[in-house]
């Protein structure tokens, strides 16, 4: 070989050497982007709902524009977004894949109906090649692969731990479902679980346990009603965790990551609102309480409410922040309640920033109960909501006959502030057990700013008296009604009547001429979103809205032809059966859970007997939940700023406006019952959508309004944000399809603007 075709060989194999080098730098550029995902329900395991993004800022949001929107998008299932995919729910009740950047679909699982309603959660091995999806379907525990949709089987027995299984030794077969509908949180190789038991007598306990990811094998569990010789045990009676339900995590938790600390709001025991059969300060129901996130072991614990009367459970997301406090930086989990104040506390401790107080309250004069003495009551921060309602706090929008009616039975209820003691005589709970902060209701930034979705609701509510409707609770020989109507003079009578002929404005009848005014599609989209003053209905479990769907299209109001609707029926409560997604077919994975089980019971439907050695207490139940927010003075529900650093409430907004009082001007008054979260950015925004189809900019400095979209469909739920080359995204999932997840979702007359999934973005340049 000549000397030139030496050097020419020679050169071309640098070149070769240089472009490989080339090749390698740009792989790692385009690895290492500044692309920012939202990997869970709250934004990954603090759930700060907090974006570190500058890109739209308070001088260009304004320009915000529709980059795409995604049709089939279902709201109230939080996507998440990673590695350049949304992943959430759609068509008919699909899992879905879609690219980020287009809004084009990628895979569809169909028939997903049973999923965890408010989300998922991902994980991903330290290299990056094992990319998960977990949730729960119909109290299956389950994981599919990113990547493809596929199920793997390789998790738990056959691809899936049923979740029933292990409850104090309980057979799973007598266990409704007890997923909860929030997904709960990923930490390092472990998937921390809570639950939804139900709120009856005797439904299951609220145990708190974490699974392998890998492999779904148990690697702890701590149980919420102390067992013998554990802490707490003696702030029960000696066999209550044989009986005790409740005391669950069935909303947010938190994990500091960095501390490997894990912190989960429980919720009151079982039952809510009479708790003759477990006297005691009953921990650790309604408390926060700081785990081990690697061995479950308990750090430290508060009580915000003892031997709770009025399911004033915490369930958002405890939020992590760092506030200026006697001259130096603390680290503070910050815990919101139903009981209108922040808790603020040590970390690392447990110690409470500023003091609490025991302060007495009033007593119970209910046979057979011993309500607690004191109550805790935080002197700092002051509370977000109003602690009173009074004649003089009626809304002075409500017609005349309305507000009169209203004012009465206000005026004879039982009303001595917030921790009056129910009874068999109207009383007044302000706020009740859907008022204060709820799930998906708080946001923070790092340096002690605390934001809150606050909740107006005050509430009118009795026990029933022995032999008064006793099929729902015990005592007397009549029988059951149909577990629909149960749910209905539960969450509907208030406003639609005991005979479902409406209640003059309030709500309208139901039923015309004898027959049902509603098909099942109707109600259950109103039911996931709500319509005009209704609100959405998201606390009701999938069994409840099956058994009041069955109810409402019955015949008669009597549930004639009542019957149990088969499993299914997941977040979206969507249709039940395997409907197809009417999706190209190249774009479906799979269909359905990995596996199925047959649920006893339905979730809340304990036992009518206590265990041997146990007395018999009389189970008392509330006759409704009667909650009337839109009769109170607006605002009814606000976005609340807090700085912690002062400790002071930096501003009040109402959150939307109320689509009746809108429509005769009056705005600023935020909606009833509107559990959808907030986001809030570095550049110093709050976004929230309302419940009256807009989606709002706000300066989080002033809460000043910056810019609005009206969007086509409903929204429940949370924005979610997400930065991908270069370019940052709101994603809005606002769609009429709430409840059923059905195809192409219809436009909604009037409103206009874009429907499904809708992402925003600033011009492209």
């Amino acid at each position: 070989m000549s000397d030139s075709r030496r050097r020419f060989w020679r050169r071309i194999a640098a070149f070769a050497l240089l472009a490989a080098c080339v090749a390698t730098v740009a792989t790692s550029v385009a690895q290492s982007r500044n692309d920012k995902w939202w990997p869970g329900y709250g934004n990954g395991p603090d759930n700060s709902r907090y974006f570190a993004s500058r890109q739209i800022s308070k001088s260009n949001v304004s320009q915000l524009q529709v980059a795409w929107n995604y049709a089939y998008g279902e709201t109230s299932f939080g996507p998440i977004v990673v590695r350049g995919v949304i992943y959430g729910r759609g068509r008919n009740g699909s899992l879905v894949a879609i690219d980020a950047k287009t809004g084009k679909e990628l895979w569809i699982r169909e028939n997903m109906n049973g999923m965890t309603s408010r989300g998922m959660n991902y994980w991903e091995s330290a290299d990056g090649r094992d990319q998960r999806l977990i949730f729960s379907m119909n109290s299956l525990l389950q994981e599919v692969d990113a990547k493809t949709g596929k199920s793997i089987v390789t998790f738990g027995t056959n691809g899936v731990v049923d979740l029933r299984v292990g409850i104090d030794g309980r057979d799973p077969a007598t266990i409704g479902n007890i997923q909860s509908n929030t997904p709960g949180e990923v930490f390092e190789n472990l998937i921390l679980l809570g639950s939804a038991t139900g709120e009856g007598y005797m439904s299951p306990p609220g145990d708190i346990r974490a699974y392998d990811v890998r492999d779904g094998k148990l690697a702890w569990t701590f149980h919420t009603v102390p067992r013998p010789g554990e802490y707490g045990y003696d702030t029960w009676p000696k066999d209550a965790w044989k009986y005790v339900g409740g005391t669950n995590n069935w909303g947010e938790m938190t994990i500091d990551t960095r501390r490997g600390i894990a912190y989960i709001p429980l919720g009151s025991p079982s039952y809510d609102f009479y708790g003759a059969d477990r006297l005691g300060a009953n921990l650790f129901g309604t408390s926060i309480v700081a785990l081990d996130a690697r061995t479950g072991k308990r750090r430290w614990h508060f009580q915000l409410v003892h031997h709770d009367l009025w399911d004033m459970d915490p369930s958002a997301a405890p939020q992590l922040t760092t506030i200026r406090h006697n001259g130096r930086n603390r680290d503070v989990v910050v815990v919101t309640s139903k009981t209108t104040w922040l808790y603020v506390f040590d970390r690392e401790t447990g110690e409470p920033i500023w003091p609490i107080e025991e302060r007495p309250v009033p007593k119970s004069e209910m046979a057979g109960e011993e309500s607690w003495p004191t109550q805790p009551y935080p002197t700092n921060p002051p509370p977000h909501s109003r602690q009173s309602f009074t004649v003089d706090d009626v809304s002075p929008y409500l017609s005349s006959d309305e507000a009169e009616t209203f004012k009465k039975r206000l005026a004879a209820a039982t009303n001595k502030g917030l921790f009056t003691p129910i009874s068999f005589n109207d009383t007044m709970h302000i706020p009740t057990s859907n008022g204060g902060v709820l799930f998906g209701g708080a946001a923070s930034e790092p340096n002690g700013a605390v934001y809150v979705v606050a909740h107006d609701n005050p509430g009118i509510l009795r026990l029933l008296r022995p032999g008064e409707n006793a099929g729902r609770g015990g005592g007397g020989n009549a029988p059951a009604p149909p577990a629909g109507q149960v749910v209905y003079q539960q969450n509907c009578q208030t406003c639609h009547g005991a005979d479902r002929l409406g209640i003059d404005s309030s709500g309208p009848a139901l039923i015309e001429n004898g027959a049902p005014r509603f098909d099942a599609a109707a109600i259950r989209a109103v039911i996931g979103a709500g319509k005009g003053r209704m609100p959405a209905q998201p606390h009701l479990t999938n069994t409840e809205v099956d058994n009041l769907v069955t109810f409402l299209t019955a015949a008669q109001a009597g549930g004639r032809g009542q019957g149990q609707v088969g499993q299914g029926g997941g977040g979206g409560r969507g249709a039940r059966g395997a409907a197809g997604s009417g999706a190209p077919p190249e774009l479906i994975v799979g269909s359905g859970s990995v596996a199925t089980v047959q649920t006893g019971g339905g979730r809340g439907r304990g036992a009518t007997r206590y265990p041997d050695g146990v007395p018999q207490t009389e189970q008392y139940v509330i006759n409704e939940y009667n909650t009337v927010g839109n009769r109170i003075k607006p605002p009814y529900t606000s976005i609340v700023k807090y700085d912690l650093n002062q400790p002071t409430i930096k501003w009040r907004i109402g959150f939307g406006d109320d689509p009746v009082l809108a429509a005769r001007g009056i705005t600023g008054t935020g909606v009833a019952a509107t559990l959808n979260g907030i986001i809030v950015t570095e550049a110093g925004i709050v976004f929230g959508a309302g419940r009256d189809n807009q989606i709002r900019a706000w300066d989080s400095d002033t809460g000043r309004q910056l810019w609005s979209s009206r969007f086509g469909g409903n929204f429940v739920g949370s924005p979610v944000m997400y930065e991908m080359d270069g370019r940052q995204y709101l994603l809005v999932p606002a769609s009429p399809a709430a409840a059923g997840g059905r195809g192409a979702v219809p436009a909604v007359p009037g409103t206009g603007g874009p429907l499904g999934w809708v992402a925003y973005a600033l011009p492209s340049k």
